[in-house]
């Protein structure tokens, strides 16, 4: 029952517009368990493929009058380059999380099992996140500048769908040899503040990079935006931190500089690529803001 009494509503009867990228690094598994699902659930299902992110977009844009609900099913990166299609279309978004991270299920405690993952849609339960924005480009989790980006920059497609968070692993190890800290200006509400830093990232959601939390009280419904920015002298001191990253508590090093706003702006002295939810999307100069319950999401209830 819902909280108010009522029972739950289902999408039983709706058209559902199913995405799917078949180079995601589950993209080779069998859909049909996932389309016997929907059907019995009652959702009458076409099927779009896509090769290349920006053509989720332009499918849902083009296709949204055929559709009661869009789902997306890859990495957190294909979900985030559909997000303002989503939003656009005043569609619901069902997730079915095919990717390497699935850091955004993970979030809204979404079954990475897709069968399981499907129930979930046909169940109706919705769920309104926030959306986070840089430079007009969408993200769920987070956007960063710096080691990140590096790390994004330089892992190999093949090493990325072959080994999955070992790949990451392995490319971390790579960058963190040649990092170097920079420098740059975050504002908040009107306050600049002068920092050198490995790294600076904003999060929407809860949970980034195959699990580390961006902050302990951090909910991806909750309004603000959270940052955060690595201003230690040696880089391989994030070895010491790796615990409190994944609890969300690493604001309590004294290296760790922590904020939440509803925007920021972060400046550089060179323009330096901007990673969303695993993609390189922009660059800096970077105005980031959230937009509150922006997009209704099939959840477990």
């Amino acid at each position: 029952m819902t909280p108010t009494g009522k029972p739950p509503s289902t999408v039983r009867g709706k058209r559902a517009l199913l995405l799917v990228n078949p180079k995601a690094r589950r993209g080779s598994e069998t859909i049909e368990p996932v389309l016997s699902r929907f059907s019995a659930g009652g959702l009458e299902i076409t099927i779009e493929q896509f090769e290349a992110l920006p053509e989720i977009a332009r499918d849902i844009t083009r296709m949204r009058e055929m559709a009661d609900l869009v789902i997306i099913c890859g990495g957190d990166g294909s979900i985030s380059s559909g997000a303002m299609a989503v939003m656009e279309s005043g569609l619901p978004l069902g997730i079915m999380p095919m990717g390497t991270a699935n850091d955004l299920a993970r979030t809204l405690g979404i079954p990475l099992d897709l069968e399981e993952a499907a129930d979930v849609i046909s169940a109706g339960h919705l769920r309104k996140i926030d959306m986070g924005t840089v430079n007009g480009h969408a993200f769920f989790n987070v956007a960063s500048i710096g080691v990140s980006t590096e790390l994004a920059q330089g892992l190999d497609p093949v090493l990325k769908r072959r080994f999955g968070r070992l790949g990451y692993a392995l490319a971390a190890i790579k960058v963190l040899t040649r990092a170097k800290p920079f420098e740059a200006v975050i504002t908040e509400k009107g306050e600049k503040t002068h920092v050198s830093t490995f790294q600076i990232a904003v999060g929407n959601g809860r949970h980034y990079g195959g699990g580390n939390v961006v902050e302990e009280s951090a909910q991806i419904d909750d309004g603000h935006l959270d940052l955060y920015s690595l201003e230690m002298k040696n880089v391989w001191k994030l070895a010491l931190m790796l615990r409190s990253f994944r609890s969300g508590t690493h604001g309590a090093w004294n290296e760790v500089r922590t904020a939440r706003c509803v925007e920021f702006d972060i400046e550089t002295r060179k323009p330096m690529p901007v990673n969303t939810d695993g993609e390189i999307v922009t660059s800096t100069p970077a105005h980031f803001k959230v937009l509150p319950a922006a997009i209704p999401v099939f959840v477990p209830r």
